[in-house]
């Protein structure tokens, strides 16, 4: 990789931090006169609708064959339609900082949907120690919301929500590391844009949000800046920085989102910053950390594998989805 090649991935990669850490603030700040199925339909049907023709027309990208349409529609519903649609759905409800160190959780759904599949790892004591402390976390950010005079039973719904968000981003990741096609990450990225994208939309006018759709100047400023931004660019940088960076530096953009979520979200909207947020923060991101650098463990097998080569693309699998699923909710 020669110099300017690396100041080009590491810029990526910077920008990848940066960006998504600014998506919570916007998707806050759209939510102020826009519906949320609406907001994140839209959003993702224009990213999707402007990336596709880039990517087959210009690039040449081939488009979904056979059974790889059913995978992309399944992963598409699952990351951006559910993972991301609950996210802008709780944010109406949940501070934008709290809603990003909620999403940073999304490893710990990992852990437990490994057990899930037949031929995945056990987690090792590292990741339930994680996994323990994270919940941790959780409970010390959301529990003065739930008892007493601060209770508030929308501020529960938004964490919910957030959590079923998270749970299907993490399924999901799982699933398309289990489905993997030669597919061009662009192309793929388009079309689940777009599935999301008329799926959400379609929602939204169930519900009858056209009704009450506004775009002011400042949440038409947001949408814009989650379509290039916090889509195409961002997108494009995390790509361009997989090629050419370690996994293990480029995962590290899931530590640093969240802290930029709260940081934003207290210096533009005044979002409270107290010690409790600040511990909870630290103590979320720490469970995280021990999670996402656990080692895992195949599991007993009765019937020993012919060959040894056959475990590690098992390991590979779900440790690249651990490191990989705290993505996109953004």
């Amino acid at each position: 990789m020669t110099r300017r090649e690396q100041l080009a991935a590491y810029g990526a990669w910077l920008a990848v931090c940066f960006l998504w850490g600014t998506t919570y603030l916007a998707i806050r700040i759209g939510l102020e006169t826009l519906p949320p199925m609406l907001f994140a339909g839209l959003r993702f049907l224009t990213a999707g609708a402007l990336l596709f023709p880039f990517v087959y027309f210009s690039r040449g990208a081939r488009l979904p064959k056979g059974r790889e349409w059913v995978s992309q529609i399944v992963i598409g519903l699952m990351l951006l339609g559910v993972g991301n649609g609950m996210v802008v759905l709780a944010e109406q409800w949940v501070p934008s900082g709290v809603a990003a160190l909620l999403v940073a959780t999304s490893p710990f759904w990992v852990v437990g949907l490994e057990r899930f599949f037949r031929d995945g790892e056990r987690s090792s004591a590292r990741a339930i120690v994680g996994l323990l402390i994270g919940f941790g976390g959780l409970v010390l950010l959301v529990a003065p919301h739930l008892f007493g005079a601060a209770m508030n039973g929308y501020y529960l719904l938004g964490a919910v929500a957030i959590q079923v968000g998270c749970a299907s981003w993490s399924a999901g990741s799982v699933y398309s590391k289990h489905h993997q096609t030669d597919l061009s990450p662009f192309m793929a990225a388009a079309v689940q844009m777009l599935i999301a994208g008329v799926a959400l939309t379609l929602l939204g006018t169930t519900l009858g949000e056209w009704r009450v759709i506004h775009f002011s100047a400042r949440s038409f400023s947001a949408f814009a800046y989650l379509i290039v931004f916090g889509s195409i660019v961002a997108f494009g940088s995390y790509t361009y920085a997989m090629q050419k960076l370690p996994l293990s530096l480029i995962s590290m953009y899931s530590y640093i989102n969240p802290v930029i979520a709260v940081l934003l979200g207290w210096a533009v909207l005044a979002e409270p910053l107290g010690w409790r947020v600040m511990a909870a923060t630290t103590i979320i991101l720490a469970g995280v950390a021990l999670v996402k650098t656990s080692p895992t463990r195949a599991p007993q097998e009765t019937t020993p594998l012919p060959d040894s080569t056959e475990a590690e693309p098992r390991r590979e699998v779900l440790a690249t989805a651990q490191k990989a699923c705290s993505v996109g909710t953004n």
